[in-house]
């Protein structure tokens, strides 16, 4: 997993909580690496999960919760590190359709090494698309949060349904409100 997650997540940890909360966070989670992370280097995900247990210890919220609010943070840096990844998009269903074809291919450019995950989209009609998440990671609630911080970003507001599939994916079926 690329470095840019965890050192966002530790961002993220010191200003929502607090700079002695995301210390005892990597403290806590007894890490193979330290907790030193570079935004250009590549880590185990089993570490970002640790983080993330860890975290649910110190603040009573769970790791899916975590997770979730996460996601939606990191998109918001997504927006500010990569910007000319999210304003070719008028949308962002236009932005969850094309995540594979457009956003991951840049990515892969940038960080030939990532290890990404995988979608497959589908415009079901108007306002209406499915995505389907396959990583061997297992991430999906990290992606959930992804998902809804893009709708943020572009002022949508929609309803994201999580079904898993019998192949340990996962399918968001996302409906926009008008």
């Amino acid at each position: 997993m690329k470095g840019v997650v965890f050192t966002e997540l530790v961002e993220m940890v010191e200003s929502v909580f607090s700079p002695d909360i995301a210390d005892q966070m990597i403290e806590n989670a007894n890490l193979p690496s330290g907790g030193a992370y570079t935004a250009v280097g590549t880590y185990d995900h089993a570490e970002i999960v640790s983080l993330v247990v860890a975290l649910s210890e110190l603040t009573g919220m769970s790791p899916e919760e975590l997770q979730q609010v996460y996601g939606r943070h990191l998109f918001s840096r997504f927006v500010v590190l990569y910007p000319h990844l999210v304003n070719r998009f008028d949308s962002g269903l236009d932005l969850l359709e094309d995540v594979e074809r457009v956003v991951h291919a840049e990515v892969l450019k940038l960080y030939p090494d990532a290890q990404l995950p995988r979608f497959q989209s589908k415009r079901l009609g108007p306002g209406e698309l499915e995505m389907v998440y396959r990583s061997p990671r297992q991430m999906s609630t990290l992606a959930h949060g992804l998902i809804e911080g893009c709708l943020e970003h572009f002022e949508q507001v929609a309803d994201i349904e999580r079904r898993p599939q019998a192949d340990d994916a996962v399918a968001f079926h996302i409906r926009c409100q008008s």
